[in-house]
């Protein structure tokens, strides 16, 4: 462990702590253990050590928790985690629950983190492990409960000195505005790991001097090598004669086609999904071999049909099929063709198309771009009435294409989807659900008393935001109208989850991003709480306390993973971790800014400064042991400071940025500080763009 922090031991620490409140009293004696071998007899440097601490004073948790593998917690998408033992609305609150510490990164995080319990790592030991990809086209594997300030392992598929860097936004013709996410593509969508076999699927996008590359890699998640004779290169081609085919053949654009969807493992097959500027495509591969099996496109004869589902996972049931929403695009499956544009697909085993639903007003949608697979399907479980194998399906909608001026939540028969019928759908339900639909998923739980789905709709458009909203399930039919709704409202929606020991102690989880989706966010991630049971009733919000509670800048599309009393919260530039707080007394970080967004800035030109205030909001003295630049743009981006040395409880100090682009387009880099508070180091993500 490095020694160079200039903080006293651990052992000096603990004697004060225990001297002043009897903290060790609350410390559990089997995490003293840990502590005495991890640190070598109590010696080491405080800066890593305060993570244990911190960690440690949380109350025990059951091993039985197997873990979160996929996108939303499951194959059915329904964001439940039915074995959480530790947290309740009993102790989530401001008072016992808040943010415990944080882990940098070097890029924005889509991806929904993964955790495995107990998984052994070479050298270190026994961990349970939280997985983290990145933009930047890496992969890194943490302790979960802050027992190492450093990553357990971390993998970069770039190599920038070599010509090797992920996938600009970018290209010099398009518009700032036109990048879906920004300023860079990586690895987007959420990767699934078996836990059967250790392994973790994942695909990257690189651009390796000119060429586009997209690779399916296959990681053991104990050490991050790869497996299988992995990574393999994404190729593909259909018949077909729509955009971009060749002599009746569609190939899968490398370039264009980007892979959102939270990858499915089922039945020894790894099911991929892609959304591209000018198809849609899924593929699947041998999960062993990792040799391409099939492959799909929704539109072969027209253009668009995208898979993205809002980062939603493909979705499976216990019978082994399988149900994909396909954005706009041509229409033309009821007369025989091979289009499904606005259509929730279902598969068995096969990429060959068993069953569909389009809505009757479908042509609508494609023209006013009011995509049904701006969400992804959810899988119910077994429900009671004449209909019991169901799933819901809400994606964009309402005015000019729904006289309601609503988008409609479907509620669709597994067995007999509906197809499409141009005066009628032929479906279980439809309810009218938010003013412009929905670019996030819902979620679900069966408590002692009720059943209810959870949702948060867009109203973005009209500069509104919509309320998370819980409607009943009874008897397999949804309630017409939300039983209960939230206080506050959500800008763009957002994916809840689901934490429960069984049909007790509801929270539903949700992530609030402040910022329309269309710009790159500055302004942190607000974690929500609520009772399950009835979701008026708002049981926390990090924002009660942003001092101490603070997150990252908030990323679009993000879901909560909760594990074994934690809530792991992805952002821009860090992995955020929740949980109930201990006694222990320490510095910490607030910065006035956790990111900034420039001005575009002509090349070779200096911006204004940018003063960011970093308080130490905690009640202990922060050393402060330097601060540098890091990223992929170092040289575009200077700062100057006056955090120096020791930082006293309440005091704050300025770190000045300014940007001088040299380049035209996006410029990233992170403001690093090294620090003795818990999630050392920390950063403040920089963004600016070269005009």
């Amino acid at each position: 462990m490095n020694s160079s922090y200039g903080v006293p031991c651990l052992e000096d620490y603990l004697t004060s702590r225990s001297r002043s409140n009897n903290f060790l009293s609350a410390v559990p004696k089997a995490s003293v253990k840990v502590f005495k071998s991890l640190t070598h007899g109590w010696r080491a440097p405080c800066a890593a050590v305060l993570l244990l601490v911190l960690a440690s004073a949380m109350p025990g948790v059951s091993q039985t928790f197997k873990g979160v593998f996929t996108e939303h917690n499951d194959k059915a998408r329904t964001g439940q985690n039915l074995d959480e033992k530790v947290l309740t609305p009993q102790n989530v609150n401001s008072k016992t629950f808040g943010k415990l510490f944080s882990y940098s990164v070097d890029g924005q995080i889509y991806a929904q983190p993964l955790y495995v319990p107990n998984v052994a790592i070479p050298g270190q030991g026994t961990h349970n492990v939280v997985y983290v990809a990145t933009q930047n086209d890496s992969v890194y594997a943490f302790d979960a409960d802050g027992l190492s300030s450093t990553p357990l392992w971390h993998d970069s598929f770039i190599n920038p000195p070599q010509g090797i860097t992920p996938v600009s936004c970018w290209s010099g013709a398009v518009q700032i505005m036109a990048c879906a996410v920004y300023p860079m593509y990586g690895i987007t969508a959420t990767p699934v790991i078996d836990p059967t076999t250790n392994t973790m699927y994942l695909v990257a996008r690189t651009l390796e001097n000119g060429e586009y590359f997209q690779r399916l890699h296959a990681l053991d998640i104990t050490t991050g090598a790869e497996k299988l004779g992995g990574p393999v290169v994404i190729e593909a081609a259909v018949p077909g004669t729509g955009v971009g085919s060749v002599g009746g053949i569609l190939p899968f654009n490398k370039q264009q086609d980007i892979q959102r969807a939270g990858l499915l493992l089922l039945n020894g097959l790894v099911y991929i999904g892609w959304a591209g500027a000018e198809h849609g495509w899924i593929m699947t591969y041998n999960a062993t071999t990792l040799e391409q099996v099939e492959v799909f496109s929704p539109t072969p004869n027209a253009s668009r049909g995208g898979v993205w589902q809002a980062g939603s996972g493909l979705a499976a049931d216990t019978r082994g099929n399988i149900y994909v929403a396909i954005g706009d695009g041509a229409f033309d499956a009821n007369s025989g063709g091979t289009d499904y544009g606005d259509s929730v697909l279902r598969f068995k085993g096969s990429l060959s198309v068993q069953d569909y639903f389009a809505p009757m007003d479908q042509v609508c949608r494609t023209v006013n771009d009011l995509d049904l697979g701006s969400a992804g399907p959810i899988v119910l479980p077994t429900q009671s009435g004449s209909v019991p194998n169901e799933l819901v399906i809400a994606g964009k909608g309402g005015d000019p294409c729904d006289q309601s001026g609503t988008a409609p939540i479907y509620l669709l028969n597994q067995d007999n989807l509906g197809k499409y019928d141009a005066k009628q759908d032929q479906i279980v339900e439809t309810v009218a659900g938010s003013a412009h639909g929905y670019w996030s998923n819902p979620t679900y739980w069966q408590g002692q008393t009720a059943t209810n789905l959870y949702m948060a709709g867009l109203v973005a458009e009209s500069g509104k935001g919509d309320y998370l909203k819980m409607y009943s399930v009874s008897d397999g039919r949804l309630s017409t109208s939300p039983v209960a709704q939230s206080a506050n409202t959500f800008t763009i929606g957002a994916t809840p989850s689901i934490s429960a020991h069984d049909t007790s102690n509801g929270i539903v989880w949700v992530i609030e991003r402040l910022e329309q989706l269309s710009i790159t966010g500055h302004l942190p991630a607000i974690l929500y709480a609520y009772d399950a049971t009835n979701i008026s009733t708002m049981l926390y919000s990090s924002a009660q306390v942003p001092a101490r509670d603070q997150g990252g800048c908030a990323e679009k599309f993000q879901v909560p993973t909760i594990a074994d009393g934690k809530v792991y919260v992805s952002t821009q530039n860090e992995l955020d971790i929740f949980g109930l707080l201990g006694s222990s007394s320490n510095p910490n970080v607030f910065l006035s800014a956790p990111c900034h967004v420039f001005a575009n800035q002509k090349v070779n030109t200096t911006s204004p400064s940018f003063i960011v205030q970093l308080t130490n909001s905690g009640s202990a003295t922060m050393q402060i042991t330097g601060l540098t630049i890091t990223g992929t743009n170092t040289g575009d981006f200077s700062e100057t400071d006056t955090c120096k040395g020791s930082l006293l409880a309440g005091k704050s100090c300025a770190i000045t940025v300014k940007f001088s682009p040299s380049a035209l387009g996006p410029l990233t880099a992170y403001v690093m500080i090294a620090d003795n508070a818990p999630g050392s180091p920390h950063n403040i993500f920089l963004v600016g763009f070269g005009k």
